[in-house]
């Protein structure tokens, strides 16, 4: 396995930076009913502003994938969103868990609602890890943007403050999970939620730190 992450690993810093040939993103498709085709806009806006602010070359359009399915090992970076119910499969959980070991990455953003099932789906992924708040120190909220007080709140959901957590295997944090934040929200068209310029660039610039931080480290 570690002999798999250095592969992913290699493979990713050399061609995200590419002039011929675009990595992929790509979206997770779960079951048990929530809605995890949620923000349509959000991840090509996301690639088209990674590309001109960190001049990446990010593949435009992203691709489903489900978390049994063997070609999540060909996108480096997958994200979650939803409002609603996951369930993951015996199946779900080996690939999935595999794919984060081997060096993928995966973005899980509460779209409101979200926090319950994506907390017990992932501790069938690593039941001996727990997810844990990223301090604001880390790196992740300051690669080419600085965010002191970490993530910028997108949306209000429960008059809360948003939070960061991570999973981490041997100090390489795998997941990450944006809650009470709604990043997504703030990559979509601006017409579909009415948020400010400030607020849609806020959470571009975080989103762009995310996907810096990813292919990095």
């Amino acid at each position: 396995m570690r002999i798999i992450f250095f592969i992913f690993a290699f493979f990713v810093s050399s061609f995200l930076f590419s002039q011929n040939t675009s990595v992929k993103f790509g979206l997770l498709k779960y079951s048990g009913g929530g809605d995890w085709y949620a923000n349509p806009t959000s991840l090509p806006n996301l690639i088209e502003f990674c590309n001109k602010e960190l001049q990446s070359n990010i593949f435009l359009d992203y691709m489903t994938v489900e978390p049994s399915s063997t070609e999540i090992f060909e996108y480096p970076f997958v994200h979650m969103t939803g409002h609603g119910n996951v369930i993951f499969s015996s199946n779900d959980v080996e690939n999935l868990r595999n794919y984060l070991m081997a060096g993928g990455f995966l973005h899980i953003d509460d779209n409101y609602g979200l926090d319950v099932y994506a907390r017990r789906e992932m501790k069938k992924v690593f039941p001996d890890k727990e997810f844990v708040e990223i301090p604001f120190n880390h790196p992740i909220y300051h690669q080419k943007y600085d965010f002191q007080n970490g993530l910028p709140k997108i949306h209000e959901h429960d008059n809360k403050a948003p939070q960061g957590f991570g999973i981490f295997i041997e100090n390489r944090l795998v997941c990450f999970y944006s809650y009470e934040c709604d990043l997504g929200d703030g990559w979509e068209d601006a017409d579909v939620h009415g948020d400010s310029n400030q607020i849609r660039l806020d959470a571009l610039k975080m989103g762009a730190n995310i996907i810096s931080y990813v292919f990095e480290n």
